[in-house]
């Protein structure tokens, strides 16, 4: 399996792309290595949470980093970003019934620019 394929899919956001970034051809190994390079340079966050499905992974594998302080954000992560919508639309849904927090979001992948409160390892040029 590529991680890059050239093939004609509908986004989860409902667009009809010409390739894709498929996740699952990455091992663990992969994953642990995305994760180290995210914690270099992440602040620190009291929890991670993936939105599913792409996102669960690493944010189990990023919670095992968690501080667990109120004071610190909450780290929301996915695998691609396409829109942003999945994104943003998750942390209105996590926001609701909760007390007020401030979050973090990384994706691995961007396929356009991130809202301002996520930032990409890997970003397409805009």
């Amino acid at each position: 399996m590529n991680l890059f394929q050239s093939i004609n899919f509908k986004s989860h956001s409902g667009l009809d792309l010409s390739w894709k970034i498929e996740m699952d051809a990455l091992e663990d190994q992969d994953w642990f290595t995305i994760k180290r390079m995210i914690l270099e340079i992440t602040p620190p966050f009291k929890e991670a949470v993936g939105i599913p499905r792409g996102g669960v992974k690493l944010g189990d594998l990023l919670n095992e980093h968690a501080t667990g302080k109120e004071e610190d954000p909450i780290c929301i992560v996915d695998d691609v970003l396409t829109t942003g919508e999945s994104m943003e639309y998750f942390l209105e849904q996590y926001q609701r019934n909760r007390r007020p927090f401030t979050a973090i979001g990384w994706v691995v992948f961007a396929r356009t620019q991130c809202p301002p409160w996520v930032t990409a390892l890997f970003q397409m040029p805009t």
